[in-house]
């Protein structure tokens, strides 16, 4: 049944007129309160005093109570009633994806960022430093050399501990939920650019294994993006999908076309998928039956998220071992300890009331998802693990990957600086071991990418060329020492955990290539190095990364029209499912 033809006989029912046409809303409309209520006041000379667009439970309620003469309400749909509120006030539609946080939370918002005078004082400071060393005396050098050498060793440890040994025990996968108890669920999928994956998309969207009406997927694209609305247009849309068109507006990031959507979410439940993904069927069940049986403060799963064009190149297949390393090892790790997790940005799941009560995501931040990740530990939630694989699609050339990783690290120098405007409260909110896992995954990722080449040199250079020179004592021979175990300490947290991850999906083809990730990981750190250059010039640049160019597909799930089964739309509760291949767990 058409959505207008639901809500005309709805309006019928109601003894209510119905509004097909343009819709006069009044001066003073609330944004996003009308949006997320589906309610809005009417001009005067409108048939009624206002209009009502309500969904789920809502109508229930309203055809079991109905208004008394006078104060019935106008009908539309909730497509007309968003579309008419996002023409009125784009501009205010605009402001509220940009700077809800800002207004609300300023603490929590990376704008205005680091300003060049803030760069320029804190690359004095640093000069500074440097020179005072110099000038000190050699037992003052010593003490500040091995406190330097002491906090590294820490964060490599705390990588290869939490990646290898303290692996935590598989979870028992809670028992799927009867579908009356299945929540609505809500898909967010930020599109730019993207025509040609939408196909594949689509079909993948509408296999997912979730009840038709308790499905509601928004496709969010911007205003100017004539490409992927035709090829969106193109396709036969289910009725649970929507397109969500974003009013023009600055910063041109995903997280600000996700926040336009946010308010217009009805599911209890939410998840971000990006426009390349194809998850697992089954994904959105297991995640509503983990959070049914989850903690309160479980606010997130992070799905697992799985490279599936390796063979593309060597680059596609260091790529694959970085995600398993992350995915399939650390994420798990430190979802079992209860530990600040930078998010994936696709793949995530999340309590609808709570993202909506830490304001959505920073739109001025380019790693939207770790920055995320950073607030829910710093507000007290945590984030789980969702043993569930999505597809996804790695860049195969050196330009757009190096252009792709430019971003992450200038977003995650971005987390940096915002979180650690407070450092003294996000120590007593996170504690002394979250704070160092806070530190060694996010300015601790891009610090030791900015150092590697230089590190991984002199090693080289003194523990290999020439023999490591002896000495008498324990205190002059102290810096050395600890040196060589940072050496086999980094090197271990950097191959042991691909390896790892490797071998726990039978990847058996890709583990020789981990040793060829010292060499991937020297390009890792020139994208540092241009994210720090970027993060001056063009601190909210978002470096679009093409999708559809994969050439290879380990599971056949990248192919532009996959074929396979239709969506599974069940009116009696789901039978238990076995997993399909390749899916993690």
């Amino acid at each position: 049944m058409s959505e207008e033809a639901y809500y005309r006989a709805l309006a019928r029912a109601l003894g209510a007129p119905f509004l097909d046409g343009p819709i006069p809303l009044r001066a003073g409309l609330r944004v996003p309160d009308s949006l997320a209520a589906g309610f809005a006041p009417l001009a005067a000379g409108a048939p009624a005093a206002f209009v009502l667009a309500p969904r789920g439970s809502e109508i229930a309620e309203w055809l079991a109570g109905r208004s008394p003469p006078g104060r019935v309400p106008a009908i539309t749909t909730p497509t007309r009633l968003r579309a008419a509120v996002f023409a009125a006030l784009p501009e205010r539609i605009a402001a509220y994806a940009s700077d809800a946080l800002g207004v609300r939370r300023p603490d929590w918002a990376f704008r205005p960022g680091l300003r060049p005078s803030q760069a320029v004082l804190i690359a004095l400071l640093v000069a500074t430093l440097a020179c005072l060393c110099a000038c000190l005396p050699p037992l003052a050098v010593l003490c500040v050399t091995c406190a330097g050498q002491s906090a590294f060793l820490a964060m490599a440890t705390f990588r290869l501990g939490a990646l290898c040994i303290v692996a935590p025990v598989a979870a028992p996968e809670p028992g799927p939920l009867a579908e009356p108890d299945l929540p609505a669920y809500t898909v967010l999928v930020a599109l730019h650019r993207e025509a040609a994956v939408v196909p594949r998309l689509v079909a993948a969207l509408t296999r997912l294994d979730y009840p038709a009406t308790k499905l509601d997927i928004k496709l969010v694209i911007e205003a100017d993006d004539a490409g992927t609305a035709a090829a969106i247009a193109a396709e036969a849309l289910p009725p649970w999908f929507e397109v969500v068109v974003v009013p023009p507006g600055l910063p041109r990031t995903k997280p600000r076309a996700l926040n336009a959507a946010l308010p217009l979410a009805r599911g209890a439940c939410l998840v971000v998928y990006d426009a390349e993904d194809v998850p697992e069927p089954g994904q959105l069940r297991r995640a509503a039956a983990r959070f049914a049986r989850g903690r309160p403060d479980l606010a997130c799963l992070q799905g697992r998220l799985v490279i599936d064009n390796a063979a593309d190149s060597w680059l596609t297949r260091c790529f694959a071992l970085e995600y398993t390393a992350l995915f399939d090892v650390l994420g798990p790790a430190l979802a079992h300890w209860r530990l600040p997790t930078p998010l994936g940005g696709t793949s995530t799941h999340f309590r609808t009331d709570i993202l909506r009560a830490l304001h959505g995501w920073d739109a001025w931040n380019v790693t939207e998802d770790a920055d995320l990740g950073m607030r829910l530990a710093v507000a007290g939630y945590v984030v789980g693990d969702l043993p569930s694989a999505t597809i996804e699609e790695a860049p195969a050339e050196i330009r757009p990957w190096l252009r792709q990783r430019t971003r992450w690290m200038k977003g995650f120098l971005q987390t940096s600086i915002t979180h650690g405007r407070r450092p003294w409260r996000n120590l007593r909110a996170l504690g002394p071991l979250g704070t160092l896992c806070a530190l060694a995954l996010v300015p601790g990722t891009v610090v030791s990418a900015l150092i590697y080449p230089f590190l991984m040199g002199a090693a080289a250079h003194a523990f290999l060329l020439r023999p490591v020179p002896a000495g008498p004592e324990f205190w002059p021979n102290l810096p050395t020492g600890l040196a060589i175990t940072i050496f086999l300490t980094g090197v271990a947290a950097m191959l042991l955990p691909a390896a790892l991850g490797a071998l726990r999906r039978g990847w058996i083809d890709l583990v020789p290539f981990v040793l060829v990730l010292p060499f991937y990981f020297l390009l890792v750190s020139l994208a540092a190095w241009l994210g720090v250059i970027e993060l001056i010039r063009a601190p909210n640049r978002w470096n679009k990364t093409e999708h559809g160019l994969s050439r290879t597909s380990r599971s056949g799930a990248l192919a532009r029209r996959p074929a396979g089964p239709g969506p599974v739309r069940s009116a009696s509760p789901a039978r238990p499912r076995s997993r399909p291949p390749g899916a993690a767990g």
